[in-house]
């Protein structure tokens, strides 16, 4: 099986979604390290990223619980500024695409919001952990589990 690396480099811009971020920040899965080798990947500029500001809020959310706003303001200022990533914002565009895809594939809100963005940003891939999201035909959907061990 081909490496994540390689896989992502067959890709000119790949959708990320928010758990490839938490996974890196928090460094508490055996998810990490391979999240943390696609985020070098991507400022490396192996390929080009994109996610929706959706993945502003969730990363938000843990740090804010904990009372930590500085963190969130931290996560805020990274992913702004990160090589390579474009922040989608949610329009009516990305709106009526994310009503499409749950209307096809029965997605939650928040994912059919965050693929919709991405796929609208012009993603040819979408690299996630959630299994749901595989029934989705108009990008391919790489999940991280696939190649964790694979590097």
């Amino acid at each position: 099986m081909a490496g994540i690396a390689d896989v992502l480099r067959e890709h000119s811009v790949v959708g990320l979604d928010t758990a490839i971020f938490i996974y890196h920040l928090e460094a508490t899965s055996r998810r990490a390290a391979l999240a943390g080798s696609v985020l070098t990947g991507l400022a490396n500029g192996a390929f080009r990223g994109v996610t929706s500001v959706l993945t502003l809020m969730e990363l938000a959310v843990k740090p804010l619980q904990l009372g930590r706003p500085d963190v969130a303001d931290e996560y805020e200022v990274l992913l702004s500024n990160y090589p390579n990533l474009t922040i989608v914002p949610l329009d009516r565009a990305v709106a009526r695409g994310a009503a499409d895809l749950r209307a096809t594939y029965r997605l939650r809100p928040a994912d059919a919001l965050q693929v919709s963005a991405c796929l609208r940003a012009g993603a040819n891939a979408f690299l996630t952990n959630d299994r749901d999201l595989r029934r989705i035909s108009e990008a391919p959907v790489l999940l991280l589990d696939d190649f964790v061990g694979a590097g």
